[in-house]
């Protein structure tokens, strides 16, 4: 029996349906730069990358960096939304670089990237989050019991521990607290990360110091500064519905039930 063949064309064989020649594209990024130790101004400047789309805006940033101008400067660690750390203005609105697709973006106009408002500008992206992580650490972000230490871990039942999952999410990347007008006009208002944080522990069971955080957020500067614009809901990229604990901080303080 003769062996079947399979006869040869010279014929590029079809892209397949979707893909282009090419995947990438020419992106502008138009990027707020301050740098203290050359002036003390402020200065937009546009940088052109040609770039997957599919790609993060923290790929951008460090194309821009290691190819066009290595003083450009921002924090990033993980690079997968976990560590907080490269939270910026991306077309006028808070997020995670790492987690911002170019394609999600539009492109095809300049992609404006500045450092989130209400904190002091350090250098270019990086600002000063010593007043934001003073208000976290206000709060006792940490278990609070008395007594002896136990010799076995404290049990908790599934629907006390769902009480409080939503908070367990924040990663402290400023997000919410740096999207917030009344923070922006001032900054001794303790904003939503710290609150979140705060209600993390005040409706967990197994703590003991509820009534003494509360007392701290309702000081002039703590939850009743909130006006429910649902900024920081909207920014928060964990999904966190903060808007919604700050009102049940607000409501056990009336209450006193939590």
């Amino acid at each position: 029996m003769a062996t079947p063949t399979l006869e040869k064309s010279d014929k590029a064989p079809e892209p397949e349906a979707g893909f282009a020649d090419t995947p990438y594209i020419t992106a502008t990024f138009r990027i707020r730069r301050f740098n203290p130790e050359v002036s003390d101004q402020v200065e937009w400047q546009d940088f052109q990358i040609s770039i997957d789309p599919k790609e993060r805006v923290l790929d951008a940033l460090h194309k821009i960096k290691w190819e066009q101008d290595g003083s450009l400067t921002f924090r990033r660690s993980c690079a997968h939304g976990i560590c907080g750390s490269d939270a910026m203005r991306i077309n006028g609105k808070n997020r995670l670089a790492c987690k911002t697709l170019i394609k999600d973006i539009n492109p095809e106009k300049p992609i404006t990237v500045e450092a989130i408002k209400g904190l002091t500008v350090l250098k270019d992206l990086v600002v000063d989050m010593d007043p934001f992580f003073q208000a976290y650490r206000d709060v006792m972000p940490f278990l609070v019991t008395k007594g002896n230490e136990p010799t076995r871990e404290r049990l908790q039942s599934p629907e006390d521990r769902e009480r409080f999952d939503d908070t367990t999410k924040c990663i402290l990347c400023a997000a919410c607290t740096s999207s917030c007008p009344v923070f922006w006009n001032d900054g001794q208002y303790f904003g939503p990360a710290a609150i979140v944080n705060a209600h993390r522990f005040i409706f967990d069971s197994r703590d003991e110091a509820g009534e003494q955080r509360l007392e701290i957020l309702n000081d002039r500067d703590g939850v009743w500064r909130c006006r429910t614009t649902f900024n920081c809901t909207d920014a928060c990229p964990r999904g966190i519905e903060v808007t919604k604990a700050i009102q049940e901080v607000k409501r056990a303080l009336i209450t006193r039930r939590f």
